[in-house]
């Protein structure tokens, strides 16, 4: 095929490109898609919503008083609304705000954190004592000096399903994915950006690349700030399963001297999903397409015991044990914005495991810098320059 004109300029295929159709990049296509911008094609290796990334697990926590930092306070407030945008948009249930509590001593660090977030942002809250607690939430039995703080805005969304309703409504819209389709190489010119899928070049103006852990293979100019580490998820079952369904038992984050643990509740009145917080995941995975899923008895003792303290209420034998993977950067913040010295590529990833909640909002994100070069949103702190002191060209 002849992809240049008579003066040599390469011929768009269209006008954007967006490779990795998970969880950032279907959120991209579809505001773009909304927007009216349909010259767009989505480049996924896998099939839509599938759980070999970051994405799986059948449901993801939404937190508004957020243990990172309350810099990501404002940006979780439009998100929830963008996924409220989305649910309109396709007729579909996403997002539940069941509500979060987010357990510990008064004194530790992560609660101070979030005590600020609520402060700050007069987020809607309560702050529960053990008498409260043993009434309204049994579930956590609480040791002396603990707290727990309703983050009333939190609760869950569906992940894959979400990931696949954001794709298909960019679909319908006009945009195009091809399944199946492997990038091997990003090649910027002056002209635009040539991507290397299957063999084939195609030619655009401008490329996102949301290409999850595979983002450093893609684009080399980040490998030295960005790693690709194991989520480990699990599952517990109760005899008392009824006390953990969504309208009992929120959404939860607790620190504890034995270990800090997150869960959701029961979705299909089974199993109660609980995983391990860190900020470094499980461990590194050296080669994304080829992580070792199996999941050793050693590797969840721990959290089996952190599992009988905490919540005493589920039986302490693990049902059910996944395995995902992300990208994590040096601070634990996403790497999102232009690359430095190619303005035509467009980077989204490394969100270090805590990046599902905010997936719409970093699509309309994304659509801004492709429309405009700009976005009023605050993101100076997750610029890909802070890591790449000198310009680099891939």
């Amino acid at each position: 095929m002849n992809n240049f004109s008579k003066g040599g300029i390469p011929l768009k295929d269209a006008r954007v490109a967006v490779i990795g159709v998970g969880t950032m990049g279907s959120m991209a296509m579809w505001q773009l898609a909304r927007k009216g911008i349909t010259s767009v094609i989505g480049f996924e290796q896998f099939y839509l919503g599938h759980d070999r990334s970051a994405a799986g697990g059948e449901s993801r926590a939404f937190r508004t008083a957020y243990l990172e930092g309350s810099k990501y306070v404002p940006l979780l407030m439009d998100s929830r609304q963008q996924w409220r945008e989305l649910e309109q948009d396709t007729n579909t249930d996403l997002l539940t705000l069941n509500g979060g509590l987010m357990i510990g001593n008064e004194q530790h660090e992560s609660i101070k954190t979030i005590l600020e977030c609520v402060r700050t942002y007069d987020l809607d809250h309560e702050i529960i004592g053990p008498a409260q607690a043993k009434v309204y939430y049994p579930q956590h039995p609480l040791n002396d000096g603990e707290v727990m703080i309703l983050d009333k805005q939190a609760g869950f969304i569906r992940p894959e399903r979400s990931v696949l309703t954001a794709a298909r409504r960019a679909e319908e819209l006009g945009a195009t994915i091809l399944r199946k389709a492997t990038v091997q190489n990003i090649i910027p010119h002056s002209n635009g950006v040539t991507v290397m899928v299957d063999d084939r070049a195609y030619e655009f103006e401008k490329v996102i690349v949301t290409a999850g852990p595979w983002l450093d293979k893609l684009l080399p100019a980040l490998k030295d700030n960005f790693e690709v580490n194991r989520l480990l998820l699990t599952w517990f079952t109760s005899e008392k399963i009824n006390q953990f369904l969504p309208e009992r038992f929120p959404i939860f984050v607790r620190f504890s001297e034995e270990i800090n643990l997150f869960g959701v509740p029961s979705l299909d009145c089974s199993m109660v999903k609980i995983a391990p917080v860190s900020d470094r995941g499980d461990g590194p995975v050296i080669n994304p397409n080829s992580m070792d899923r199996n999941v050793p008895l050693q590797d969840i003792e721990k959290l089996i015991q952190g599992v009988k303290s905490c919540l005493p209420d589920l039986i302490p034998e693990s049902v059910r044990v996944a395995a995902y993977m992300d990208g994590y950067t040096p601070d634990h913040a996403p790497l999102v914005g232009f690359l430095p010295g190619n303005e035509n590529i467009i980077v989204m990833g490394g969100f270090s495991g805590h990046g599902f909640k905010f997936a719409p909002l970093m699509g309309r994100i994304a659509s801004e810098l492709v429309l405009t070069g700009e976005t009023h949103y605050d993101i100076d702190f997750m610029d890909p320059a802070r890591f790449l002191k000198e310009k680099s060209s891939l």
